[in-house]
């Protein structure tokens, strides 16, 4: 619980804890986020990592010239695209021994579920729309890997969504992440971000727990 808590202070602070991490490392500052953004998306024990909100902050400090914006985009793009390719891996080699197993230590197999779930609404598409979605995130390229999706496919898909979600929440911190009204409520618009990322996990389980129970109609 302690690191939970710890975790949760660091994202609603990613400002302030950014600006330390760029002060006193400096250039050690893109291996760092690079870390985070590849083990978010290529480690299935890692789903908790900040993603939207890291990207957002990393933006917004890029726009006041601590970063490099172009090299941001560079090196986090490859981190997606690398982590993904690197889960996809991992689950076409051990993922269908962990399905079989009723309980996985350091993994919770519910969201193997509701992943593979969201993998059947959606289809190959998941890799792409799941980059917007936390904790999908992580395990679609996995749950990918133990359907073994073709992989040239998989890859498409994967540069796409990679790029995708880069540009848009790196860029949008660099447009928007200083705008006085956003700089002054800085930790309400990280958790903004948060609570819009996960809207659509949260709807779809109040869909799936109230939805009417279908009536089976007999023929006559």
């Amino acid at each position: 619980m302690e690191f939970i808590s710890a975790l949760i202070n660091i994202i609603l602070h990613l400002d302030q804890y950014l600006a330390v991490l760029i002060e006193n490392y400096g250039v050690l500052t893109y291996f760092v986020l690079f870390l985070i953004i590849f083990c978010e998306t290529g480690l299935v024990v890692a789903p908790i990592l900040p993603g939207d909100s890291l990207l957002f902050a990393a933006g917004a400090f890029a726009a006041k010239g601590s970063l490099e914006v172009e090299l941001l985009l560079f090196l986090l793009i490859i981190a997606a695209v690398a982590g993904d390719t690197v889960n996809y891996k991992i689950g076409n080699f051990i993922g269908p021994k962990i399905f079989a197993q009723e309980k996985v230590r350091f993994l919770k197999k519910e969201y193997l579920e509701k992943t593979k779930k969201f993998y059947d609404k959606h289809g190959k598409k998941t890799i792409v729309l799941a980059r917007f979605v936390p904790i999908v995130r992580t395990f679609a390229p996995f749950v990918a890997g133990i359907g073994k999706m073709n992989y040239l496919h998989f890859l498409t898909y994967n540069i796409l969504g990679g790029i995708a979600w880069i540009l848009i929440f790196i860029l949008g911190g660099y447009f928007f992440g200083n705008v006085p009204i956003v700089k002054e409520n800085f930790t309400l618009v990280i958790l903004a971000i948060i609570i819009i990322s996960i809207l659509p996990g949260i709807i779809g389980i109040l869909q799936e727990k109230y939805k009417k129970p279908q009536v089976e109609t007999k023929a006559l």
